[in-house]
């Protein structure tokens, strides 16, 4: 019984000592290079409702806690979403709908618009059933899917950004 003890924690230390020892650090460092590099990032507006839920996740995610840091890059971002009925029933009505979300966005420096930085594509599915006679719910329902559309999109261009910033720190 104390072998498996001793041989378990050995276990659990040993692969944790090693990835510390490669050089592994989290991508999201509080006080790190990529931590100020996202807050120097402008997002431009995005067009339509869709797009402000878009906005404002990344302005989340982009802000920190310093509201003194300058901006020296601006996020452009091409957003668009589409839905697909599925679960069609054998008189036509849909029970099922899925949302798909397709982001295109560029990095730029503020002081030079014309060169780019980096650039991503990134896409999210997301989906809700279709209640009969409860038009409430499937509203809810359908507008609780574009913020979730909104949210994953928002953390695959953040990611996007901060894996950018940090294989070129000059930049960050």
């Amino acid at each position: 019984m104390m072998f498996r003890r001793a041989f378990s924690a050995f276990l659990t230390l040993v692969p944790a000592a090693l990835a510390s020892g490669c050089g592994f650090h989290p991508l999201y460092a509080p006080g790190g290079a990529q931590s100020a590099a996202l807050q120097s990032v402008f997002v431009n507006i995005i067009p339509n409702r869709d797009g402000q839920l878009l906005r404002q996740a990344l302005q989340e995610r982009l802000e920190g806690t310093d509201a003194g840091i300058a901006k020296r890059y601006t996020l452009t971002v091409y957003y668009s979403t589409a839905g697909q009925t599925l679960g069609v029933q054998s008189d036509n009505s849909v029970t099922r709908l899925r949302n798909v979300a397709n982001a295109t966005w560029i990095l730029r420096p503020v002081d030079n618009a014309t060169s780019l930085t980096t650039s991503g594509k990134v896409r999210s599915v997301d989906g809700y059933n279709i209640i009969d006679e409860q038009y409430f719910q499937m509203d809810l329902s359908g507008e609780a899917v574009l913020h979730r559309l909104a949210d994953a999109v928002a953390d695959q261009i953040v990611t996007g950004l901060a894996i950018y910033f940090s294989k070129h720190p000059e930049k960050a």
